[in-house]
This record gives structure tokens, C-alpha cells and sequence, in this order.
């Protein structure tokens, strides 16, 4: 006797793609991701690729992962892919202590993010 194995949560036109733990804080990488939502995936990914954030490198390779993954997994057409959602979640933080003046220390915050891309296939056209 096995466990059953878990139901999909995404619809069947839809694939998905989580980047977890990334060295950024969740405010900056929410900039990125406001680029790419309700984008074509053609357009999300010339955007980031012309972008001067230097967190839009990771966000376009996870952007074609999940193009990967939809064509695929899911057998869906690379041409009616859209970005349906990309948000940004919270994740650790680091805290570290840095010499001030006199004795004292400042404290340092080091936040990670988590990242997730929702493609989805256009109906219709």
C-alpha cells in the first residue's frame, strides 16, 4: 500500500515554475516581476534580457524553464504562452552584526525571496 499521489493543482493549459530561496530582497524582485506579468513569453523574455536589474539574469532562467516545462510536460504550444502570474514571497533572513565606531555594531539584514512563475496557454487565438 503506497500513498496516493497528489492531484495537480495547475489547470491542464498551465505550467509552473517555483525559485526558491534567491539572494534578494523580496521589494527588488517584485520590480522584475511586475516587467513579466500578463506578458507573452517572448516578450517577458526580451524584457528581462534588456533589463539592467542583476536579478532579471535568474528571473529569465526560470522563465524558460517553465517554457520548458509547458512544452514539455504539459505539451502545450510555446507560441500562446503567457506570463497568468508572477509574485514574490518572502524567504529567510540572514542577520549579521558589522563593526561600528566605539564598540558598537550595526546590525546587517541579508533577505531571500521566493519566486513563482505561472504560465498559461492562450484560448482561442
Amino acid at each position: 500500500m503506497s500513498k496516493q499521489k497528489n492531484k495537480r493543482r495547475e489547470l491542464e493549459n498551465e505550467a509552473k515554475v517555483v525559485l526558491k530561496n534567491v539572494r534578494i530582497s523580496p521589494q527588488k524582485l517584485n520590480l522584475v516581476a511586475q516587467l513579466i506579468r500578463k506578458q507573452t513569453a517572448s516578450k517577458a523574455i526580451s524584457l528581462l534580457q534588456f533589463s539592467k536589474k542583476r536579478i532579471s539574469n535568474d528571473v529569465e532562467k526560470a522563465l524558460r524553464s517553465a517554457i520548458a516545462n509547458a512544452e514539455n510536460n504539459h505539451s502545450l504550444d510555446i507560441d500562446k504562452l503567457f506570463v497568468k502570474e508572477a509574485y514574490v514571497g518572502k524567504a529567510l533572513v540572514m542577520k549579521r552584526f558589522h563593526a561600528r565606531a566605539r564598540g558598537r555594531g550595526a546590525r546587517i539584514i541579508k533577505p531571500f525571496s521566493h519566486l513563482t512563475i505561472l504560465l498559461s496557454e492562450q484560448e482561442g487565438s
